[in-house]
């Protein structure tokens, strides 16, 4: 589906996010990028869909080709959907305004300034109707709970007709029924319709239950790939450093609570 090729980023004042980073990512499977706060998993994720340029390296994304001009960028962005933490919804626009977005791509700019057609509001009263939301499609999206606001993007991906989903740490601000509500509908539509599915996340009690696979990076670096049932206690020090094992466990407990 998508994969980079040395991939690396250092930001201004030489900081480096990304120590260079060569993965794949399949068609179908759910991947979590696993790990602390500045590891590279929102760099990684945000260079996949080139909304940060990367200082070294290149993404390939099947179909399209090395994202290195504007042309194979707007391609690749026709077909890939973000979900953001913030939500980044329209706040004083209804649910299906918010969720027709996922259309506006489709479209030239002048298009797009014109009423979508009736086929396209249809898609995305649909998608709505998928993530629980069909009753919704009126209200103005600042009047959603948090959980809400995530379904819509998710609804909003499916009325895109993406074939790539990225999530940035897509449940942080949630609570933990919220979190396994988002996650669940995310990995059930991803698995209904062969999408494909990149999600940064910190918390491993949720990585454990919703991941396929799972690359955890510490220092910008890749330090384990593989299946969430390898994720021990001896992968867990060498992310989350020495001592950190006990926090976890508390923390997962807390999750389930």
């Amino acid at each position: 589906m998508i994969h980079t090729e040395s991939l690396a980023m250092t930001y201004p004042g030489g900081v480096t996010a990304l120590t260079p980073t060569s993965v794949r990512f399949e068609r179908g499977a759910v991947t979590v990028l696993l790990g602390p706060s500045g590891a590279g998993k929102s760099t990684l994720l945000h260079c996949l869909n080139r909304l940060r340029a990367p200082t070294g390296g290149r993404v390939v994304a099947d179909g399209v080709g090395p994202l290195e001009d504007a042309a194979a960028i707007r391609r690749h962005r026709r077909r890939t959907a973000m979900i953001f933490q913030q939500h980044q919804l329209l706040p004083r626009v209804s649910v299906l305004r918010n969720t027709l977005i996922g259309r506006l791509g489709h479209h030239g700019f002048w298009r797009s300034t014109l009423p979508l057609p009736a086929g396209e509001r249809r898609l995305a009263l649909d998608s709505l109707e998928r993530v629980g939301l069909l009753d919704k499609a009126l209200v103005r999206a600042d009047q959603l709970s948090g959980g809400q606001q995530q379904r819509v993007g998710i609804a909003r991906a499916l009325t895109q007709q993406a074939e790539l989903v990225l999530a940035d740490e897509p449940v942080a601000s949630l609570d933990p029924g919220a979190s396994r509500q988002v996650l669940s509908l995310l990995r059930d539509v991803c698995t209904e319709r062969g999408l494909t599915a990149v999600i940064s996340l910190h918390q491993v009690e949720y990585t454990r239950e919703f991941a396929d696979r799972v690359i955890a990076l510490a220092d910008g670096g890749v330090v384990f790939d593989g299946p969430p049932t390898a994720l021990d206690d001896d992968v867990l020090c060498r992310v989350y450093g020495p001592g950190a094992v006990a926090d976890l466990r508390r923390d997962a407990a807390g999750a389930a609570a």
